[in-house]
């Protein structure tokens, strides 16, 4: 397995409603993406950071894939979370329209203005 499937550090939930802790630490860059059904999206992979994916509403085919072009795929729905390391190229079928949270460990940005982002 090229991912790895993880929790949300914590959960709290009662009559007012919940609270979802999905990180305390570790994570430097957090994006909030919204894709619609039938949309494509990735297909790259990131030499220096580690990704995290957390399924808000929604879900997709991830398709993953090593350098040796080996290839797995996965379905991820709602409440699922999980890494992906770096040099594994991703990629995303939207099979609904799916909001997600995409988190970081450094950043994809670099001080010097390039991407840690391949294709």
């Amino acid at each position: 397995m090229m991912i790895k499937v993880i929790k949300p550090d914590f959960e709290f939930q009662d009559e007012r409603g919940f609270l979802l802790q999905l990180v305390h630490e570790g994570f430097r860059q957090f994006n909030i993406i919204f894709s619609r059904q039938g949309v494509f999206r990735g297909g790259h992979y990131h030499q220096e950071n580690t990704e995290a994916f957390y399924v808000i509403s929604g879900s997709f085919e991830l398709t993953v894939k090593t350098e040796n072009a080996v290839e797995e795929k996965y379905i991820f729905q709602k409440g699922e979370m999980f890494l992906i390391p770096p040099y594994v190229s991703h990629s995303f079928s939207y099979l609904e329209d799916t909001l997600i949270a995409s988190m970081y460990d450094l950043g994809v940005e670099r001080a010097d203005g390039t991407k840690d982002i391949y294709t």
